[in-house]
């Protein structure tokens, strides 16, 4: 269980890192998450749409379009029509919030990562497969 605390202190400070980022800049927490997700659909090249988004985030439609309306006004997000379907409309995150964050999250992270990198192939793949196996954990708990 020491390994499980261990976890819960990381995402605790995560928390507290993405609430203090919110708080400089004028945002909700709820907005950093949105942007995790939004970077996070880039990186795996999911198209991100505001009805995905609000399924991330656990929101109702009035909810993320609040939000979506709010992070779009700061800024930090674009709308912008599908090329391959001109009905849907995908979102983005602006490159200005992508400095943003690297700015406030790019030294702890490159610690992080200059960690990982001490670690063989055996010991990174286990780091994985806990974590991926601790977030499907996390994310199958009911309500």
């Amino acid at each position: 269980m020491a390994t499980v605390h261990l976890l819960r202190r990381v995402a605790v400070e995560f928390g507290l890192r993405q609430a203090e980022f919110a708080s400089r800049n004028g945002m909700h927490p709820t907005d950093v998450r949105a942007l995790v997700c939004l970077l996070d659909a880039s990186r795996s090249e999911t198209p991100a749409t505001a009805g995905w988004l609000g399924s991330q985030l656990g929101l109702n439609s009035a909810g993320t379009t609040a939000l979506i309306d709010r992070l779009v006004r700061l800024g930090h997000v674009t709308r912008t029509r599908d090329a391959l379907d001109r009905r849907r409309v995908l979102l983005t995150v602006d490159a200005r919030a992508v400095e943003r964050g690297q700015e406030f999250f790019g030294q702890p992270l490159a610690r992080i990562a200059d960690v990982l990198r001490t670690f063989d192939d055996r010991e990174a793949a286990a780091v994985r497969r806990f974590l991926l196996e601790a977030h499907t954990a996390l994310a199958a708990h009911p309500d």
